[in-house]
């Protein structure tokens, strides 16, 4: 099945390997992590960093059309609108050249009434809109009271996800990528709580470690870390990861853990056996 629209992974395999919405797309353009196009899963070289540039924007902006100036503006910035019209007519031209056989003979990107955008319908698409459809999916089958489908949605989309979003330093750019770091840490969260509840405590493990390691002060994390660790007869290492929460917040924040956290650390100290 199509991994956007409804396509399940076996719950049995959750592991960080290249997610199949790599190949599914003819055409990926991949703003989350480092910037890549993939022609047929495979990174493709591009003509020049105004290419980059010009895919960044458009791959941004993937659920509108861009109007020919304010794209010019973006990608030739205090460029005669003349010179810069003829280079993106150029451009465009290279990318067909480059990618069109991919896609059927087909433009990359579309040019219609003074607008441009990635011509999805013939087969380009964009990671963030991947990410964001599957988290939404997996949102809808939560509310559904169906887990199975929602997890392995969160799944695809925690493997899609391979960093922060790389497009742009403006404002509306950096709100889109905490917009998108969010739902990438409810889904990591999620999909914790989920192993822990089934009892799976290494996959556990994977994803409150992965949360970790992009927001080192969440207690929730720490907090599920050091249950695992009791429950996988690590008492001294859940005893460790508490120090180690204690650490961070005092560097990052000059704080203490939250009630919560304390009682925890008196639980596995004291009675572990209850955690």
């Amino acid at each position: 099945m199509n991994p956007i629209t409804g396509a399940t992974l076996e719950l049995n395999d959750v592991v960080f390997h290249t997610p199949v919405v790599d190949t599914f797309w003819p055409i990926l353009i991949c703003l989350l992590g480092e910037f890549r196009v993939l022609k047929g899963g495979r990174p493709m070289p591009l003509p020049g960093g105004k290419a980059e540039i010009l895919l960044r924007h458009l791959g941004l902006q993937h659920d509108q059309p861009v109007p020919r100036d304010l794209l010019l503006e973006v990608v030739w910035p205090g460029h005669a609108p003349d010179l810069a019209g003829q280079s993106l007519n150029s451009l465009t031209h290279s990318l067909r050249k480059l990618l069109s056989d991919q896609i059927g003979g087909d433009t990359p990107v579309l040019h219609e009434d003074g607008y441009y955008r990635l011509n999805q319908a013939a087969g380009v698409g964009v990671d963030v809109s991947c990410f964001e459809t599957l988290v939404k999916s997996g949102d809808q089958h939560i509310l559904a009271k169906d887990p199975a489908i929602a997890i392995s949605l969160y799944t695809q989309a925690a493997q899609i996800y391979r960093g922060d979003l790389c497009a742009g330093t403006d404002i509306n750019s950096v709100m889109v990528r905490e917009r998108l770091r969010a739902h990438f840490l409810t889904v990591l969260a999620r999909l914790a709580d989920y192993y822990f509840s089934a009892g799976e405590y290494g996959r556990c493990l994977q994803y409150a470690n992965r949360l970790l390691e992009n927001d080192a002060c969440r207690e929730d994390a720490h907090r599920l870390v050091m249950r695992c660790y009791v429950r996988g007869g690590q008492r001294a290492q859940a005893l460790r990861q508490y120090h180690l929460c204690v650490d961070v917040l005092h560097t990052e924040f000059d704080a203490v853990p939250e009630q919560q956290t304390l009682l925890l650390y008196d639980q596995v100290r004291l009675t572990p056996h209850t955690v």
